[in-house]
């Protein structure tokens, strides 16, 4: 399979190519695989105008047009599946199994939008609480909020887009998307298909790669009535700084833990945690980071995680056999490589990995890691794991709690009252029992406390930021 040359980016909902400013490289091989367009402030202010005039005519889309618009997607990334996949394992170096996977779930995001189009339910209210209210009644509605802007990460290039564009056309709302400038393909792709949609609006859509110095509009545009970001913490806090009025909806980055209690089925916790871990060279944001292990089965699990790694193969993603691809550029793979290497020196022991070519970094697990290290306190974002041990389990979940971020956690454990002392102080915005931190299913509300970001994805979750509530009040005379 070969991509295209040059892939233009999408304007008021048709392909536009006004250049070719973005060269977009083989995450693996080093070498230019495909030009596109580039956005610039007057492209992107062009795109704002139309998603405003678009926001009268996406309101009054019916459900069903709103489903079948979702629907054609689905059908029509089944058939480019092979393709799809291949891009993410270009531009994102992503292992061809694990591009699978995510087109998988592209299609399943969308495939939910499409069920939750036609189910955008408001409510009847009885407002006669008191005798001064006796004669009333209310009712409310869910309306689009209006034009939306989306900011994608690099890391899911197809799901994490999907998770802004299939939620905003099941309520109605036009959208400018930045995909990230290191992969935009996914997003670009699909663009290609919307366009193919007749039904909607002229200005519904845009796709437009961008350069982070000529995105502002994106975020200060008060035309704009939500964002929706997804990427580091740095980033997203000051963006949210810069937004002004507009809703804001923030999915920013984790240092995920899993505990493995002693109860635990250790052949099942370690398939999980090795997966959680490395899967996609670490780079996920709810990727397992620490795994604090009971004191009493530390050995024997930390000798079984040490083996299972070694014989994870690194190399080529587009090679089925591969487990670990490249890091999405050889600067983060260099500054995770630094973060180990300064734990080593300050007393943390290397059980496995450590070595680094280029974007390759192998997996990587360090045991006895000062807490106040880089690699134990920020997120690592690449293929790095932190061991731990833990008699008390009140003393495990205030380790998990002992971060500046709040994704998600997971537990192995049968302990029923464990798991729900878990879920009451955990503070995160989900646990996960007997898997690990980065399972996600694609209806589920997805977010995170304290650094790791604002609001919920999740389509339901997402419609619902995307919308604001119309109330009615009818007085019976």
């Amino acid at each position: 399979m070969k991509l295209k040359d040059v892939y233009p980016l999408y304007l008021n909902n048709k392909a536009v190519q006004p250049n070719t400013d973005l060269v977009v490289t083989d995450k693996y091989t080093g070498e230019v695989a495909f030009r596109t367009a580039l956005a610039t402030p007057d492209v992107i202010d062009e795109a704002i105008a139309g998603a405003v005039r678009a926001a009268e005519p996406m309101a009054k889309l019916a459900s069903y047009e709103k489903r079948d618009v979702l629907t054609h997607c689905v059908g029509r990334f089944q058939e480019r599946f092979d393709e799809l996949a291949y891009a993410l394992c270009v531009e994102a170096g992503k292992p061809i199994a694990d591009a699978e996977g995510e087109v998988g779930r592209l299609i399943d995001t969308f495939r939910i939008a499409a069920e939750e189009a036609v189910r955008n339910y408001g409510e009847v209210q009885p407002l006669d609480i008191s005798p001064r209210a006796k004669g009333y009644m209310g009712m409310w509605k869910r309306v689009p909020i209006g034009p939306c802007s989306f900011i994608s990460p690099f890391n899911f290039p197809l799901n994490l887009a999907a998770h802004k564009i299939a939620p905003a056309i099941a309520i109605g709302c036009p959208f400018v998307m930045k995909p990230a400038s290191m992969t935009p393909l996914g997003a670009i792709i699909m663009g290609e298909v919307l366009a193919e949609c007749d039904i909607l609006p002229e200005g519904a859509f845009s796709i437009l790669p961008a350069s982070r110095d000529g995105a502002d509009l994106f975020t200060t545009d008060e035309r704009l009535k939500l964002l929706s970001f997804t990427g580091s913490p740095g980033v997203g806090w000051d963006l949210k700084a810069k937004a002004g009025k507009k809703k804001i909806v923030l999915e920013l980055g984790g240092n995920a833990a899993v505990i493995v209690d002693k109860d635990a089925d250790l052949d099942h916790a370690l398939a999980r945690i090795i997966f959680g871990a490395f899967y996609q060279s670490g780079q996920s944001c709810i990727g397992v980071q620490r795994i604090i292990i009971h004191a009493d089965i530390y050995d024997k699990f930390r000798d079984m995680l040490v083996e299972k790694t070694k014989t994870l193969v690194a190399g080529d993603p587009k090679d089925r056999n591969t487990f670990i691809g490249p890091m999405i550029s050889e600067k983060e793979a260099a500054r995770l490589d630094g973060w180990i290497q300064e734990a080593i020196a300050n007393g943390a022991k290397l059980l496995v990995g450590g070595k680094r070519e280029g974007a390759m970094l192998e997996a990587t697990l360090l045991e006895e890691v000062d807490r106040g290290a880089k690699a134990y306190r920020e997120e690592a974002f690449g293929p790095l794991a932190i061991l731990s041990k833990f008699t008390d389990w009140d003393a495990a979940l205030a380790e998990v709690n002992d971060s500046k971020f709040g994704l998600q956690a997971g537990l192995f454990t049968r302990d029923l009252h464990q798991v729900l002392e878990a879920w009451d102080h955990l503070e995160v915005g989900g646990v996960v029992v007997n898997d690990v931190s980065s399972y996600r299913v694609d209806n589920m509300p997805y977010g995170g406390v304290k650094d790791s970001g604002l609001g919920r994805e999740g389509i339901r979750f997402a419609m619902e930021d995307m919308s604001e509530i119309r109330n009615l009040v009818i007085r019976r005379v």
